[in-house]
């Protein structure tokens, strides 16, 4: 926690153990001081010392929660203003100071009524706000001083000394502000109480969700305030009950506010989720949808700027009216850090009283339409990188078909040709009694023999001729044979597959082939080939030392690189001492099923006369 952070909380905390003290103090304090016979009950006095408590406890969670620093110091003010009347009696001799408090004693109301305007966006925001609290303040200055000029020691519960700010004795005057400004305060109690509750009847889903309970607990001290006005201007003895549940009634004003300020909260935390449920991009229809949902609010539009005809239309495609904004609702405008217009939301016009969450949901918007467009680009350019590499893959393939058929065509049948003129030349010399010339001939042949095999044999390496003209059902067969270690193979034949995809598999086998002749150390190996759901599979395996490694020698990513060239992927499983088993598979694209061939070389051990790898 920063440094500047803790100081704010000790400072805020010293301010909450001040006034809950002083509150404390002055309720037992006047309990204490009040005769035992006038006392009142023991539950009721509890209870009224309970409100302060509340009060100072919700401004320690609005401090926490906002919105701003005006709700959490009305409530520090109110803690201070709430003034019990059996605190007179400890101060009755202080005639500097009992003035002064009966003429703010009854400040906690209109901080309250203040507190209640100010809900939920922290600050007054209409008019009517302002004029209220005008108003209210304005009748408890004109209360304060007609207390300090006229007011008389009978007009507080005590024997109080003589009040020294007094300039005249105006009983009549004194009695028709006092009971006035209690009335002015019911007055606008209830004009706040009615707004509330009219705003909350008429009001949109948003609206209810943000004010759902400070009306009720409005309504319910307004009717015990009036009671209680009325009660002390007839001079009728106090009722309990209803002194009761007015002091419940209060206590509910902050609860309400800072369980408002918490769902609204709970609101922009949904923001959350609605980032979660778009990053993938934003889907109009389903971003239009989200936002709804955590706005609860039905009544959402988003509308896209479409640039190409320079206007904002729906998902449907369908343009903006220009009555949109309306009643009740309002235009969040949404653009890039740019400056670029992205789009229009227009919502409940309740919602600007929480543009923390507005915020949040600009920023979710503009994350998720970023998100989008980056999900696009890397896509078109992971789809640009794949069809270059298959481009690369396809492009050596060819190269090597036609340096195979080079070799063949070319270079090896001009060896045969030689082979035959000399073979010829070496029968005519024996004919002719020419035995030496006859036994040089012979051991060129021999050589020529050895190079011709040699040359078919890197034929074979760059291109089989035997997967093109059979496919992997002769090709894999003859490879195996080739390999030193033996060799089961079981192909399964389903067709003829793309050039390129059986292509692919062959070196992919080679180059399995060749790991496990160099390094496995294995006595036998499985390779099988068959077709599953679309995909051609490729299990090699052997039974040697394992320890293989995708990320380890260049035979493996070559492997790698062939087979993700294709869209393919390969699985390694080679734990030590127990062997290896790669797994390829690759789109198969079959082609026309064609007759089963059974080609399996000599050297090679019979497909079937072994169980298959696993």
């Amino acid at each position: 926690m920063a440094p500047g952070r803790r100081g704010r909380i000790a400072r805020r905390s010293a301010v909450i153990a001040t006034v809950v003290a002083l509150s404390l103090f002055m309720e037992v304090s006047g309990y204490l001081a009040t005769p035992v016979d006038l006392r009142p009950e023991l539950a009721w006095t509890t209870v009224h010392a309970m409100v302060p408590l509340v009060f100072a406890a919700c401004a320690g969670v609005a401090w926490a929660l906002g919105p701003g620093r005006v709700p959490a110091r009305l409530m520090i003010l109110f803690v201070l203003f709430w003034i019990p009347q059996a605190f007179y009696p400890v101060i009755e001799q202080l005639g500097w100071l009992w003035p002064i408090l009966r003429g703010v004693d009854l400040g906690w109301a209109v901080v309250a009524g203040i507190l209640v305007l100010v809900y939920p966006r922290g600050g007054l925001g209409s008019r009517f706000d302002r004029i209220i609290a005008g108003t209210a303040l304005t009748a408890t200055v004109v209360n304060f001083f007609t207390v300090l000029a006229l007011a008389g020691p009978d007009s507080v519960p005590c024997d109080c000394v003589p009040n020294p700010y007094r300039i005249a004795e105006a009983p009549l005057v004194f009695a028709v502000v006092d009971i006035g400004y209690r009335v002015v305060g019911v007055g606008l109690a209830i004009a706040i109480a009615i707004r509330l509750l009219l705003r909350w009847v008429r009001g949109s889903v948003p609206a209810r969700t943000v004010a759902f309970l400070m009306p009720i607990a409005l309504l319910a001290w307004v009717i015990t305030l009036s009671t209680q006005t009325i009660r002390y201007a007839t001079g009728m003895t106090p009722n309990l009950a209803v002194e009761t549940v007015s002091l419940v009634a209060m206590a509910s004003v902050p609860v309400c506010f800072v369980a408002g300020i918490s769902h609204a909260r709970n609101m922009r935390s949904r923001v959350a989720d609605l980032m979660r449920i778009t990053r993938e991009g934003a889907d109009r229809g389903i971003w239009a949808q989200s936002l709804a949902r955590a706005l609860r609010d039905d009544s959402v539009r988003v509308y896209w700027w479409e640039e190409e005809r320079g206007r904002y239309v729906d998902a449907a495609g369908r343009p903006i009216d220009s009555t949109e904004a309306g009643r009740g609702h309002s235009i969040l405008p949404v653009a890039s850090p740019s400056g670029k217009p992205i789009a229009l939301i227009r919502h409940d016009r309740v919602l600007t009283d929480n543009m923390r969450l507005l915020d949040g949901v600009s920023s979710a918007l503009r994350l998720s339409v970023d998100n989008g467009r980056l999900r696009s680009e890397i896509e078109r350019t992971l789809d640009q990188v794949r069809q270059s590499r298959q481009r690369i893959v396809e492009a050596g393939d060819e190269a090597r078909r036609h340096l195979e058929r080079d070799l063949h065509d070319g270079a090896q049948q001009q060896l045969v040709s030689l082979g035959m003129n000399l073979r010829f030349t070496a029968n005519r010399a024996r004919e002719a009694g020419q035995e030496a010339i006859a036994a040089d001939l012979d051991a060129a042949i021999a050589t020529l023999n050895s190079g011709l095999k040699e040359l078919r044999e890197l034929a074979q390496g760059i291109h089989p001729s035997l997967l093109s003209q059979g496919g992997l059902v002769l090709a894999l067969p003859e490879l195996a044979g080739r390999c030193p270690v033996p060799v089961e193979v079981a192909v399964q034949p389903e067709g003829r597959l793309p050039e390129l995809i059986e292509s692919t598999a062959y070196f992919a086998v080679a180059e399995s082939l060749a790991n496990v002749a160099k390094h496995s150390r294995a006595s036998r190996a499985w390779v099988r080939a068959y077709v599953d759901d679309g995909e051609l599979v490729l299990v090699i395996r052997d039974n040697g030392v394992g320890g293989a490694a995708l990320d380890h020698g260049t035979g493996m990513l070559g492997i790698v690189d062939r087979v993700e060239a294709v869209d393919g992927r390969v699985a390694l499983d080679s734990p030590r001492s127990a062997g290896t088993t790669v797994t390829i598979r690759m789109p198969a694209g079959l082609e026309e099923p064609r007759a089963e061939v059974d080609a399996t070389p000599a050297g090679a051990e019979t497909p079937g006369s072994a169980a298959p790898p696993a």
